[in-house]
């Protein structure tokens, strides 16, 4: 399946959640059976030899590939969820992001010190969520961490960049206009 095949399955809405906003939807994306599998597929192939041994999917977009992507690579998953959702001790990080400011929170135990975590989510955008998600993931002292993103908005600002020692990649690079 080429990008452009891939592109044809995302739904852009104007508008969401604020005006002034174009908002990729990947749900349309998920649905396609052939679009799914290939959306999978390579990130598999990107990471299949990093040694990944945890993944950190961001709540929720980034739960749907990033448990399979976990699957396919033997390893396990983690949720970042928004704030009171996971049921034992967590740690939690705030951010801003383009229309407002927000909490993430992990398990205070989800990743260990042999740890290789890829950070998985379906857009980067500002990069205020991926940057909170690895502040928290680092905090764990792993060996190794990485993101991934199905979508990388490439002419939005990074109010918030991930470091330059977090790896980065993305499936598809597009344009907000």
């Amino acid at each position: 399946m080429t990008d452009e095949q891939l592109v044809s399955t995302i739904r852009i809405v104007p508008d969401y959640p604020i005006e002034g906003i174009q908002f990729f939807d990947v749900t349309t994306l998920f649905k396609n059976p052939a679009a799914y599998e290939e959306v999978i597929r390579r990130i598999c192939d990107i990471y299949k030899d990093k040694g990944i041994t945890k993944v950190a999917g961001i709540e929720s977009r980034g739960f749907i590939a990033g448990a399979a992507v976990a699957a396919r690579l033997g390893a396990g998953f983690v949720p970042i969820r928004k704030p009171g959702k996971l049921p034992a001790q967590t740690i939690s990080e705030s951010y801003s992001k383009e229309y407002g400011t927000d909490t993430i929170e992990i398990h205070a135990d989800a990743i260990g010190p042999d740890d290789v975590v890829l950070i998985h989510d379906d857009i980067l955008a500002t990069g205020g969520t991926a940057s909170a998600a690895v502040r928290l993931v680092k905090g764990f002292g792993p060996k190794g961490v990485f993101a991934n993103f199905i979508i990388d908005i490439v002419d939005v600002p990074r109010s918030a960049p991930i470091p330059e020692d977090v790896p980065v990649s993305a499936i598809l690079k597009l344009s907000e206009r």
